[in-house]
Order: structure tokens, then sequence, then C-alpha cells
């Protein structure tokens, strides 16, 4: 399993990812910290747990748009849903880098 270092909220976060994918996880960590700083721009700093989840939400949001707008497009739908994928791991993978920093933070 390779390793990539993403910044997301000026926060330094390793994330594992399949050898060869490293790129691809790169810009999902750049999309993701985009995301977040315009909900930050919006809400302020209310905190990373919050700040993640919210863009979470708005993505999973913009997702289901997404796949709604598709329609029985099969082809479409079908590359939604890879991208629907690749981006629930990307936010599960930054939940589990969440966690970890409140567990830390509450020791």
């Amino acid at each position: 399993m390779s390793k990539v270092s993403i910044r997301v909220n000026d926060r330094a976060f390793s994330i594992g990812c399949e050898p060869g994918q490293e790129a691809h996880v790169q810009k999902l960590g750049e999309a993701f910290d985009q995301k977040v700083a315009e909900l930050a721009g919006q809400v302020g700093q209310i905190g990373d747990l919050r700040l993640f989840l919210m863009a979470a939400l708005v993505l999973s949001d913009e997702l289901a748009s997404l796949r709604d707008d598709a329609g029985s497009n099969n082809s479409a739908q079908s590359e939604a849903e890879v991208i629907r994928k690749r981006a629930a791991k990307a936010v599960h993978d930054a939940a589990d880098q969440v966690e970890q920093i409140v567990a830390q933070l509450s020791e």
C-alpha cells in the first residue's frame, strides 16, 4: 500500500492508497480541501470534524444530484457511481484520519 500526504484545512494527513493511485488521491485531497475552505469561509473555523462532515454532506448531495441528472443514461450512471465510490472512499479515509486526531486530542 502506498501513502499520500494531503493537507486539509491547513493540517497534514497521511492517506493510504493502492500503488499507482497516488496522484489521483492527491487530486481528491485537493478538491476536498477546496470544499472545506469554501465552507470555512461561509461558517468560520468551527473545528475540523464539523467542517469535514459538512464538506462530506455537500459532496454527497452533489453526487446524488449527478446521479439523478444521469437519468436513464447507463454510461452516465456508471460513471457517476465510480465517482461516488471514489469520493466515498476519500471521505471515509479522511474521516478515519479525523477520528485518529480526535482520539489523540482527547488523551
